[in-house]
């Protein structure tokens, strides 16, 4: 299954000149923990409820602060062709839960979420995924401690081809 087949294709653009405040609005108004960032046609960074709360209210920044300057300017993405299981994989790798889908000249075309891969392709994809997305905070917090056993019970019950297996093996 590929991306275009479950991605949402609504995705409201933010500009890198418009405030946080704006970009806070906007996300409640949508319902969503990130929004792109646009500019010249061209995907900029992406800014998230995170990024607000740790680069801009953490550190004193005022509510019309450009979003310029507290955005993710290192975008990653993935391809609308691409194959769910090898984004959840990535997702996984680059400790992600929501990526930009861009279509073959890298235009922004939807947003991928580990929600939608749950709702394609069930919990086991999505699982994995989040369950290498957890890894890095697992590492450093002894609450995640049973997330982390969790997880490495999945890896140990799945096959090499990545499906899982019976308890049986």
């Amino acid at each position: 299954m590929q991306v275009n087949e479950v991605m949402s294709r609504d995705v409201s653009i933010a500009s890198p000149r418009q405030s946080i405040r704006d970009a806070a609005r906007l996300m409640a108004e949508i319902d969503a923990g990130v929004v792109p960032v646009g500019e010249n046609d061209r995907l900029v960074g992406v800014i998230t409820d995170r990024d607000i709360a740790i680069r801009a209210v953490a550190e004193g920044k005022p509510p019309d602060t450009p979003i310029r300057d507290v955005m993710s300017a290192e975008v990653k993405y993935c391809f609308e062709d691409d194959d769910i299981s090898d984004v959840a994989r990535n997702m996984a790798d680059i400790k992600l839960r929501r990526l930009p889908v861009v279509d073959g000249r890298k235009r922004l075309v939807g947003i991928i979420s580990l929600g939608d891969i749950a709702l394609a392709q069930g919990p086991d994809t999505a699982g994995e995924a989040l369950c290498g997305i957890s890894e890095r905070a697992a590492s450093t917090r002894s609450p995640w401690t049973d997330a982390t056993r969790s997880c490495t019970e999945i890896r140990r019950r799945t096959a090499d081809d990545g499906r899982p297996t019976t308890a049986d093996g």
